[in-house]
């Protein structure tokens, strides 16, 4: 399992000499553990908490809501800031608009946050996950807040759900539910809205289900997993289903910043009177604040999620006693164990060099990513036809907009020999992603007829001179062999 073992033994010095560090698998004898002693799921309801890194959660919660609700509101260029019109095959994106045809652009967007997120996870171990997923996020800052709003502490609920069924029980069950199934309808016609664009939803949440049964079909089963999700399977998603706590020996090493407990300082637990004891008064703080039932005592584990909730509560605990702070923080695992620490390590060098070619590749996708669409394409039939000595190629110039504006693009003939161009269209007006065919006819005499003849054709857009603004398209002039 590497750095992130799920327990053994194995010798720890404390207090000037070596003691045996005895782990365990996760805490399953404890009652906020997320496992019974047969193995089967015990509900985790973790105790409130207040902090410093409680406080930061929170903020980034609101601030990740904030961008998810408002973003379909936005807009940037006269469309959503950000919208997925499958339908059409658009794609807008802060400004920028893309097609169907740049969709292979969607590989350098996913391998770059793939990237980050290893980078991260290397440096500073699962910030991600306890501050940034959007599980997290909705569950810690959204529906476990109702929770605790409608049943109480940790105490009450656990005793309420332990106690017989009653009117108390059941309205506040029936309440907190409620709320559930509202805010789980809500998140996912937000979802939708990325999708079919808001003034379109609103349209659709007027009329019949049937009207719009792909849509309404979407919304009834994400709201029915968003409910699912956040008032039962809540810890599971991590634990069972979510491949990234299971990366974790692979992308971090004993340098990586994670929230560990300081060995050394704590053992032996204890009393805060007896002097002979370390710092931990085994106070259970740290367990039952877990929002995936773990004891960070018994080292770093990978149910752990970096939410720091054990840090505010260790350190809560600690200004009681009168104690530093620091018996569980966020250190690596060198650190914890009193070693130096190592800032330049050769999985960072490797990292590095991966990012530079991503970005080299990425600056020239991006780079290729056009404007306008401008293909050459010949009619069906005959490639050519012979008419009083001329050699006649009839072709079709397809032209796309690109652009989030109304454009004007302008067709001009290259000079290429002989051929002669009929430009029927030389001007052609096209609204965003809007596209048109312009038919065009080249003409050759037939004793001019040689191989290798190119047809060329500048298009360019009209009160532009940048180098985007302009292409020239070209296709092979042919006729009859010598």
């Amino acid at each position: 399992m590497g750095a992130w073992g799920r327990g053994g033994r194995g010798r720890r010095r404390a207090n000037g000499r070596h003691r045996v560090m005895t782990t365990k698998l996760p805490v399953v004898e404890d009652p906020a553990s997320s496992l019974r002693a047969d193995g089967s799921r015990n509900y985790v309801h973790p105790a409130d908490v207040q902090g410093r890194f409680t406080r930061i959660r929170y903020i980034i919660f609101t601030v990740l809501i904030a961008i998810y609700v408002v973003l379909p509101f936005v807009k940037v260029g006269g469309h959503p800031a950000v919208f997925i019109d499958i339908v059409n095959r658009r794609f807008y994106l802060f400004g920028s608009v893309f097609n169907a045809q740049d969709f292979w652009l969607v590989f350098f967007l996913l391998s770059g946050i793939g990237l980050a997120l290893i980078i991260v996870t290397t440096l500073k171990g699962r910030l991600w996950c306890g501050y940034a997923c959007p599980h997290t996020v909705f569950l810690e800052g959204v529906f476990r807040r109702i929770e605790r709003w409608i049943e109480g502490p940790r105490a009450q609920r656990l005793r309420r759900n332990a106690a017989a069924l009653t009117f108390d029980k059941l309205w506040r069950k029936a309440l907190k539910h409620g709320i559930y199934i509202v805010l789980a309808l809500l998140l996912s016609h937000v979802f939708i809205s990325y999708f079919v664009s808001l003034p379109s939803l609103l349209d659709m949440v007027q009329q019949s289900p049937t009207n719009h049964p792909t849509a309404f079909t979407w919304v009834v089963v994400m709201s029915g997993i968003l409910w699912f999700n956040f008032a039962w399977f809540r810890e599971q998603l991590c634990l069972i289903i979510c491949p990234y706590g299971r990366l974790q020996s692979v992308m971090t090493d004993r340098d990586t910043m994670v929230i560990g407990y300081d060995w050394n300082r704590g053992e032996p637990r204890g009393k805060a009177s007896d002097p002979g004891n370390g710092d931990c008064i085994d106070c259970k703080r740290c367990v039952v604040v877990c929002p995936t039932g773990i004891d960070i005592r018994n080292g770093l584990q990978m149910e752990c999620v970096g939410c720091a909730a054990c840090v505010d509560a260790c350190d809560e605990i600690m200004d009681k006693v009168g104690r530093p702070r620091g018996l569980v923080r966020y250190d690596s695992l060198n650190g914890l164990e009193g070693r130096s620490k190592h800032v330049a390590r050769p999985r960072l060098f490797f990292y590095a060099g991966i990012v530079m070619l991503w970005l080299i590749g990425a600056v020239f996708a991006f780079a290729q990513s056009a404007e306008f669409e401008a293909n050459v394409l010949r009619h069906e039939g005959a490639p050519f036809a012979i008419v009083d000595g001329q050699v006649r190629n009839s072709i079709r110039v397809h032209l796309i907009n690109k652009t989030n504006a109304t454009q004007t693009f302008l067709i001009e003939p290259e000079p290429s020999g002989r051929i002669e161009y009929v430009v029927p269209q030389p001007r052609v007006e096209l609204k965003s992603l809007g596209s048109t065919y312009v038919p065009i006819l080249a003409v050759l005499p037939v004793e001019e007829m040689k191989p290798g003849l190119q047809m060329q054709l500048a298009i360019s857009m009209e009160g532009r001179e940048d180098r985007k603004s302009r292409r020239v398209v070209q296709a092979p002039f042919v006729g009859p062999g010598p």
